[in-house]
């Protein structure tokens, strides 16, 4: 386990207002982080449900393109609950959120505090983002920031892109990989003239142990050459796995920090999430040469372990300033946080 050199809960629910009367905000968690001229800008997934409560029923948010968050009230006995994040029809085995989320933009002066002044919004935008956006990762390419996140809908989660200058606008530039696939991280240059990204495939075969995957594309839309990521997993990331910030070139190889989370013996629970590395080949990144033997980070502190989602501790960000890395994540499903790391310690722990 790494020295926490630093770490701090930023912001939490109680920190935003609600996007409208009779909602609430439940979580503002699992942040994309970018250094913007002297700040860090955090893109942070806002979480939110409707207040009103109705005896026998659950009330299911989604965004609707005209009217924006609607809620269908369902009846709890169609319903079967998977875990507090969602819940199953009866009568289709199809999945429902039980929130619906967008993303805010917060602002850092020094990358341990955050400004109480909100910026832009990234609210949902048509039938592809219809449960929600969420999780996104930000790389800057060219002077440019490109932002993938993920777009749940009906059809499923599909991971999408978006870019920005100065984190006031945004332009969208539509789906990159289809359902179901989240974790979806840019590199932050081009390897052999061509872009790259780690993705998670999520297929509902368990044909394989959880697996990330690396695909190239020639103008960053459309993705090919896919590849799996080849490492032997531990209990600690049995269940899933996952890409966390976008890698870091080192002169040792691509640093990438990802998440893994362990299965729970207890039915309707998520097993805990930790906090691991990689380090992929510079010039094929495709290829394993390092790893973490077990896990950098487990949840510790009392907001990793206590919240809407207990012992969850979700990696989305990362800022680099000579040895020393922040990483900022979502913990416990609930809050923002960052943990200070060395940068000389990380890489002395792969093998």
């Amino acid at each position: 386990m790494l020295r926490r050199l630093f770490a701090k809960r930023l912001l939490g629910p109680e920190d935003l207002r609600p996007s409208r009367d009779g909602w609430e905000v439940i979580g503002a968690f699992n942040p994309g982080a970018a250094v913007v001229g002297d700040e860090v800008a955090l893109l942070v997934r806002v979480a939110e449900r409707p207040c009103e409560r109705r005896a026998g029923y659950t009330g299911l948010p989604r965004w609707d393109s005209r009217l924006g968050p609607i809620v269908e009230w369902v009846k709890e006995e169609a319903l079967e609950v998977i875990d507090a994040r969602m819940v199953r029809r009866k009568e289709d085995g199809l999945l429902r959120l039980t929130s619906l989320s967008h993303l805010r933009v917060i602002r850092s002066r020094d990358g341990r505090t955050v400004d109480p002044v909100e910026g832009a919004w990234f609210e949902p935008l048509g039938p592809w983002e219809e449960f929600g956006v969420e999780d996104p990762r930000i790389t800057r390419i060219d002077g440019t920031y490109y932002i993938t996140y993920v777009a749940v809908s009906r059809h499923g989660a599909a991971t999408a892109l978006a870019s920005t200058r100065d984190f006031d606008s945004f332009e969208r530039h539509g789906i990159l990989f289809p359902p179901d696939n989240k974790d979806v991280v840019l590199f932050p240059e081009r390897i052999g003239q061509e872009y790259v990204a780690l993705h998670r495939p999520i297929s509902a075969a368990p044909f394989t142990a959880p697996e990330v995957w690396l695909a190239r594309s020639p103008d960053r839309l459309h993705w090919g050459q896919h590849e799996p990521l080849t490492w032997s997993a531990s209990s600690w990331e049995a269940d899933r796995v996952g890409a966390g910030p976008p890698p870091v070139r080192t002169s040792r190889g691509w640093l990438t920090i990802y998440h893994g989370s362990q299965k729970s013996p207890v039915p309707g629970q998520v097993g805990a999430y930790s906090v691991g590395a990689l380090l992929l080949d510079l010039e094929n990144p495709a290829q394993v040469v390092g790893r973490t033997n077990g896990p950098l980070l487990v949840p510790e502190a009392p907001y990793d372990r206590q919240g809407f989602v207990p012992d969850v501790l979700f990696p989305t960000g990362l800022v680099q300033r000579g040895d020393r890395v922040a990483l900022y994540y979502g913990a416990a499903d609930t809050a923002t946080a960052v943990v200070e790391l060395s940068l000389e310690e990380i890489l002395s722990s792969l093998n």
